[in-house]
């Protein structure tokens, strides 16, 4: 029988190339996992954001047909009614709605899928104007960003 020689070019790879090769892959993996889990509950946040704001634009419509803040009620006039906790969609929890002649509120809260964090926008009327400004959980985790 003869034996088959390889030369030295068609031996392969060491354990020890292997093996540096795998520990590479399993620290890319290390970093990227945790990025990518906060990406998607930044992205599921984002329908949060979207439902507040439509509500937000409701409510300044209300008010500049109204003419009054408190006429803007919940499921009246163009503004959508509350939305209670657990009966939202796969990433709005609920939606709370306040208003009075002087200020509006709008709380969203996601659901534990998109972070748990909460989208308060705060409105404050003035001469048939609203300023709004914008607060909750999700402004310090940079889930939204205050207006």
């Amino acid at each position: 029988m003869k034996a088959i020689k390889l030369n030295k070019r068609a031996q392969g790879f060491t354990l020890i190339e292997l093996m540096i090769v795998v520990a590479i892959i399993g620290i890319l993996a290390a970093i990227a996992l945790p990025a990518y889990q906060n990406y998607t509950k930044k992205s599921r946040f984002s329908e949060v954001n979207t439902t507040a704001d439509s509500v937000k634009t409701a409510m300044t419509v209300c008010l500049h047909t109204q003419g009054t803040g408190s006429s803007c009620t919940n499921g009246k006039f163009g503004v959508p009614a509350d939305i209670a906790s657990g009966s939202g969609t796969a990433n709005v929890d609920s939606v709370t709605i306040t208003a009075t002649d002087a200020a509006f509120k709008i709380t969203t809260k996601g659901t534990t899928a998109a972070g748990g964090y909460t989208n308060v926008l705060d409105g404050a009327i003035a001469n048939g104007q609203v300023t709004w400004t914008q607060n909750g959980t999700c402004v310090a985790e940079g889930f939204c960003q205050d207006q």
